[in-house]
Formats: C-alpha cells, structure tokens, sequence
C-alpha cells in the first residue's frame, strides 16, 4: 500500500470539497444511475451511444469522489496565519535564488486545493514535504537557506517575502 501525504487545506477549501464530494455521493450518483437504467431500456447496449455516455460520466465521476475522498481522508486543517512572522502552510511565499537575487519565485506553501475549486490565480504551490518547502518551513523573512533539488544539485535561496494567502 502508497502512503499518502498529507494535504494541507484550509477550513474554507476542506468545507468546499466536502460539499462537492457530498453533492457528487448523493445527488451525482443517482442521477448517472437513472441516465444509464433509461439507456438500457431503449434495448441493444453495443450501439448505444446514450448508455455509454453515461457509463463515461459515471466513470469520471466515480474516479472524482475517489480522489475527493483520498483527499478529504489525508487533509490537515489549519487556517493561514493573519500575521506571518515565519513561513507556514498557508503563506505566499517569496524567494530570490543565490547569485541571482533578481531571480525571485512566489509560491504558496501548501496544497493546489487550498486554492479553491474556481479560483483562477497561476500560483506555484509547493507542498510542506517537497525539498523546497520544507527548506523554507519555519524560515523568517531574510533567512537563507539551502536544499537539494530532485537532480542532485544543492541550491540555496533567500526569503524575500512573507504573507498570508488570501483565497
């Protein structure tokens, strides 16, 4: 058996996918299971496209309750901090690269559902447990500190920035 890694969520992202899973579970499956019972009446399944559309939606549908669950079931919940002294889950994170300090990234610490279902912000989100985040984890603005990349190589960043995310 994987073992899975934590996902860090905030209150409002775990409600949000709790809800959506709870939607999918008991409004979601019924209504796939009616279209695929009223496909199957109008007789031959080979050539049916309606009752394969259906078992299509039912497929993905069932793989998204899947994954919402393996998420929901690994979720750590806290709340950004309103005031971040140190870099946390929850913190838009700044960094500017050794020997390249106009080089800088930002980043969320975290996980892409604190993100939200329809937020359309292009962040880079990296988790507590990646060689990135957890480098940072705990840092202050100003700290430099180093990790190894997947490749091998040793690099060091600065933290240039610390706020609090804002969904």
């Amino acid at each position: 058996m994987v073992e899975q890694e934590t996902v860090w969520l905030t209150r409002d992202a775990y409600d949000l996918l709790s809800a959506e899973l709870d939607d999918l579970k008991t409004v979601g499956r019924p209504k796939v299971s009616a279209k695929i019972a009223a496909a199957r009446e109008e007789g031959d399944l080979s050539e049916n496209g309606g009752y394969h559309a259906a078992r299509e939606e039912q497929g993905q549908m069932e793989g998204r309750i899947a994954q919402l669950a393996a998420i929901l079931r690994t979720a750590k919940v806290g709340e950004a901090p309103d005031n971040p002294d140190q870099v946390g889950v929850g913190t838009l994170v700044t960094v500017a690269y050794f020997g390249d300090e106009d080089d800088t990234e930002e980043f969320l610490l975290g996980s892409r559902e604190m993100l939200g279902l329809d937020t359309d912000i292009d962040t880079h989100v990296f988790s507590p447990q990646s060689p990135l985040g957890s480098a940072v984890l705990g840092a202050a603005k100003g700290d430099t500190v180093t990790y190894t990349a997947p490749n091998g190589k040793v690099i060091e960043v600065t933290v240039v920035e610390v706020a609090p995310f804002k969904a």
